[in-house]
């Protein structure tokens, strides 16, 4: 009885090892790089930053987008500067009332 208990305990950690690994999952790549972005996102490229919108206006996570740290937070500050030259807008037209 025991024994069989314990080989049912192995399989079952066994498959959540195999659902959690990150191995499984693909990696994400980083859109700024294979677009060429090194060190500047061009504020005025509305099409570029409105990809990593969501439908309420607000800015998508790294962990969704794929990009790295460093370009996300330029990425923050080019949607910022252009909401504010109102080139984007702060908040999408479906969630005005």
């Amino acid at each position: 009885m025991k024994k069989q208990f314990k080989n049912q305990r192995e399989n079952s950690y066994k498959l959540t090892q195999q659902i959690t690994s990150k191995k499984s999952q693909p990696k994400k790549r980083d859109p700024f790089k294979e677009r060429g972005v090194k060190d500047y996102i061009d504020i005025f490229d509305a099409k570029l930053l409105t990809r990593f919108l969501n439908d309420q206006g607000k800015l998508l996570p790294a962990r969704i987008t794929g990009s790295t740290a460093k370009m996300q937070r330029k990425l923050t500050t080019a949607v910022k500067r252009a909401r504010h030259l109102a080139i984007i807008p702060f908040v999408s037209e479906g969630t005005r009332y």
